[in-house]
């Protein structure tokens, strides 16, 4: 993995929306924004299997990344890099965590019947960064 820039560490622990950038099947670029987390080594964000990007992400593991400073738009980093793995979420305590992150709640608040959340963990190649 590529080290996350320490001029954009504070990034990993801020309220970043995260756009993930996935190939489609025609090869058409699909992006939207995600909840992220980092584990240390790896960038990873909770989606459900019935998903787009889930579908594009076990066609194609390539994936660029990128995050906007919540403080100041001019200042960004993009991570590009290969889906380690994809880990099944099924008490979904990742993604609550992530809401407990991002929404100060205990529980992730739109989880719909019959949705199977997973995890994937994104293994960084290549970082860019301004600001």
């Amino acid at each position: 993995m590529t080290a996350f820039p320490d001029s954009h560490a504070d990034l990993r622990e801020k309220l970043v929306f995260w756009h993930v950038a996935t190939k489609g099947p025609d090869g058409s670029i699909h992006s939207s924004p995600v909840w992220g987390g980092f584990d240390g080594d790896h960038f990873r964000f909770s989606l459900t299997t019935g998903r787009q990007k889930y579908r594009n992400l076990t066609a194609d593991p390539t994936i660029a990344v990128s995050g906007t400073d919540p403080e100041n738009p001019y200042r960004y980093v993009e991570l590009r890099g290969r889906v380690a793995r994809i880990d099944p979420d099924p008490d979904n305590a990742f993604i609550d965590s992530m809401a407990k992150k991002y929404m100060g709640v205990d529980a992730y608040p739109w989880h719909q019947p019959g949705d199977q959340r997973v995890v994937v963990v994104v293994e960084v190649d290549h970082t860019t960064q301004m600001g």
